[in-house]
């Protein structure tokens, strides 16, 4: 089966970002897109009474989805999904299996970080996936190639997703750099290892590069440290056990992706 990129829209900035964003990854992976608008229709989605979601009808929807498909240089697959977005999200996981699913982040500057209910959060509870969430202010001519890879020093493995993540960076020519952030002096070596045990550095060309940042809180170092004059990826290791619960809200992944002024692609991880 060829490699795919699930995409959600909404054909608002943020998802566009997003899509303009995934359209730039799909050369090098030689990808499609599965292009993903969500009518939330469920008379049981609670925003269904709050205004927040799209009034466009099924015949404008078609038409918006047949524009942005036919403005695309890679070949894309259009669908609509119904109800809660999760949920069409996971359907369309099972019949594609893409390498990723790619969304946009709207812009929370203005709300207090307990108040956002993201749809990332929502689907990674839901269905952990490997997950790039672009920022809605991202604007790219190129693909990733610096890549920040934040890990907690403790081995992991990823699971059915090693595979995809290895070829993912492979393909991209990916310049890593594994960062640890911790309270005081750390390991180096140590923490290179848990990330080589998995395999994902396996066919890479450059030298895989180390940084120890010191800082109380996990999430405010790495985004310390993801900034764009070096980097153009952050890549989270996220445990499948922080996913459960509202806790997740208020995790390392849930802040970075929140914050990040840099696209984040979540890997789920044991």
């Amino acid at each position: 089966m060829a490699t795919s990129l699930l995409i959600l829209t909404d054909f608002f900035q943020a998802s566009n970002r997003a899509l303009d964003y995934a359209t730039n990854l799909a050369g090098p992976l030689g990808a499609r897109l599965v292009l993903l608008h969500v009518r939330r229709d469920s008379i049981i989605d609670p925003e269904m009474f709050t205004g927040e979601l799209s009034n466009l009808s099924k015949e404008a929807i078609a038409l918006a989805l047949s524009t942005v498909s036919g403005n695309l240089s890679v070949p894309v697959v259009a669908e609509v999904g119904h109800g809660r977005v999760a949920s069409a999200v996971a359907d369309a996981v099972s019949r594609h299996h893409p390498a990723l699913i790619v969304l946009g982040r709207p812009d929370y500057t203005d709300t207090p970080d307990e108040l956002v209910q993201t749809t990332a959060l929502d689907i990674l509870r839901t269905t952990p996936y490997p997950m790039l969430v672009v920022p809605h202010g991202v604007a790219t001519v190129s693909p990733p190639r610096r890549v920040l890879l934040a890990v907690d020093g403790e081995p992991f493995t990823l699971g059915e997703y090693a595979g995809a993540a290895r070829h993912l960076l492979t393909d991209l020519g990916a310049e890593l750099t594994v960062l640890h952030v911790a309270k005081d002096a750390s390991d180096a070596d140590a923490v290179l290892d848990t990330v080589l045990r998995t395999g994902l550095t396996t066919d890479l060309q450059a030298l895989v590069r180390t940084r120890t940042v010191a800082a109380a809180n996990p999430a405010t170092g790495i985004l310390q440290a993801a900034v764009s004059d070096d980097f153009d990826l952050v890549v989270l290791i996220a445990r499948q056990r922080s996913f459960l619960g509202t806790l997740f809200h208020r995790s390392v992944t849930a802040h970075v992706l929140l914050h990040s002024s840099l696209p984040v692609l979540v890997l789920p991880a044991k």
